[in-house]
């Protein structure tokens, strides 16, 4: 059984953070699927990630292609999993729920803590997944390094 990890981004942009992010799921084994809500978005996301430096290069693509499941990283709009990934990446508000947190090794929720609305729908999604209690942690970097805040549900991996 999984957890959702929410990360409330205010000092670091959401390309930044998703890069450390998917760079941590990588070392560690897992194949990630990132899910948005706007395909320019997304694209917009693959050209970050396809600017990264070289050393931390995270090889991706975006869904739709003949070879999406193969692609260790799939950035997509869709429910599907078809890279097989063990991790989930929401951006966007993009949905979750609390059956995905409990088939996933991981999933990362990560909202801009500067946009009302994205706060808002991040905190309907803490609601829901706390309701199904599905594991969940919220993550601020306010400080200036990633602290956990709160917890809630069973044990997080």
């Amino acid at each position: 059984m999984g957890a959702a990890l929410f990360y409330h981004l205010t000092r670091r942009p959401m390309e930044q953070t998703l890069a450390m992010l998917l760079g941590k799921a990588r070392g560690a084994g897992l194949r990630v699927v990132v899910r948005g809500t706007d395909l320019a978005r997304l694209g917009w996301l693959d050209e970050k990630l396809w600017l990264g430096a070289e050393e931390g290069f995270l090889p991706h693509g975006l869904a739709g292609g003949p070879h999406d499941a193969l692609q260790p990283i799939l950035l997509t709009m869709g429910q599907e999993v078809p890279n097989g990934a063990a991790c989930l990446m929401t951006v966007d508000g993009a949905a979750v729920d609390a059956d995905e947190v409990a088939r996933m090794q991981r999933v990362c929720v990560l909202f801009d803590g500067n946009d009302a609305a994205a706060l808002e729908t991040a905190r309907a999604q803490w609601r829901r997944l706390k309701d199904a209690g599905a594991a969940a942690q919220y993550w601020s970097e306010e400080s200036g390094r990633w602290e956990m805040k709160a917890e809630t549900g069973g044990a997080v991996a």
